[in-house]
């Protein structure tokens, strides 16, 4: 079986990293800035929408794929891939616009959270139903 759905839902983001990534780059040449933030409360916000997109997305990512070679259902699978990408749009939105408190940043993380928790619910489902079975 080949992860099809996978392969596009990570496809998608890693898109959307270069996009982030891309920003980052683009600021430090404008602003001549190397190494670190150089003080810049602007670059250091993109510097942590790249990062804090570095940090969730590949589980999320490797927990569909492994969903998606177990066999676990296509809707799910849309379902997660779909949301995990809405989410990290929403908190890149979000964060991108504001060190504080924004209603982008909030949905983005919550969704993130329930994404992950839900995709790791039903991998410990299927593992222990498909325990019982072989019992």
């Amino acid at each position: 079986m080949t992860p099809r759905i996978s392969l596009l839902i990570a496809s998608l983001h890693v898109v959307l990293y270069l996009v982030l990534a891309l920003r980052v780059v683009l600021h430090r040449n404008v602003h001549k800035i190397g190494v670190g933030t150089g003080g810049d409360a602007v670059l250091r916000r993109k510097v942590r929408v790249h990062g804090n997109f570095g940090e969730y997305v590949p589980l999320a990512l490797l927990m569909l794929a492994l969903l998606e070679l177990a066999a676990v259902s296509t809707a799910w699978l849309w379902t997660f891939g779909i949301a995990l990408l809405i989410a990290r749009v929403l908190h890149a939105a979000g964060l991108g616009a504001s060190s504080g408190y924004s209603v982008g940043r909030f949905a983005g993380t919550l969704l993130t959270f329930i994404t992950l928790l839900a995709m790791a619910a039903l991998g410990i489902w299927r593992f222990v139903a498909g325990a019982m079975i072989v019992a």
